[in-house]
């Protein structure tokens, strides 16, 4: 039987897997000098794209910082905290989000002819775009370690800057930026806590 053609349900992922996605995965502050190819971060969105969103609207627009002409225009704007690892890491990724989201919906939605007038309102689009576009960056996140890298998700960071710098002229603005790589254990911080099932769900 050909892989693609069992229900997701009927392949449940190995502890393995699970220990590399999540229970075992970790925030990296320091990277190796190990190169990320084209061909992997274009993978890497191949496999991003497919995460659900409201009315497939996908808002989230990504720039792969990797020159060091663009990586230049990048660290000044990083909050001092986050400039030396941002600096180290091979690929910083600048993950925004399109307030014109609604202009694709035709192509993208197109059982719902009407549905690009669904957004008629800044604030309506705004929110939509961020939600989603903020979904797409955690598929984003798992699908990096999925594909054996390592990622440091960051918010300190001039959004401002970054909007004029590499998205001017355009409606995609900042959500966050991701540095992208092969990750080392130093500066590693032991695993903070998290809350128990019984403080953070209930089942109704």
């Amino acid at each position: 039987m050909a892989f693609d053609s069992l229900p997701v349900r009927d392949m449940p992922l190995s502890d393995a897997a699970l220990t590399q996605l999540f229970t075992g995965a970790r925030t990296r502050n320091a990277w190796s000098d190990r190169a990320v190819p084209e061909a992997l971060l274009r993978k890497l969105y191949d496999l991003t794209k497919f995460g659900p969103t409201a009315v497939n609207n996908t808002p989230a627009r990504f720039v792969f910082v990797t020159s060091p002409e663009a990586r230049a225009r990048l660290i000044p704007l990083m909050s001092e905290g986050n400039q030396a690892k941002t600096l180290q890491a091979p690929v910083n990724v600048i993950i925004g989000q399109d307030l014109a989201f609604p202009d694709t919906l035709p192509r993208l939605f197109p059982h719902a002819p009407g549905a690009k007038d669904w957004f008629p309102d800044e604030a309506s689009r705004r929110e939509s775009a961020f939600r989603n576009a903020s979904l797409q960056g955690g598929y984003f996140l798992l699908a990096a370690r999925a594909l054996g890298l390592d990622v440091g998700p960051m918010s300190g960071f001039d959004a401002e800057g970054v909007k004029a710098e590499f998205f001017g002229g355009t409606t995609v603005e900042p959500n966050f930026i991701v540095n992208l790589g092969y990750g080392t254990d130093e500066n590693l911080f032991p695993r903070s806590p998290r809350l128990s099932f019984e403080e953070a769900a209930r089942i109704l």
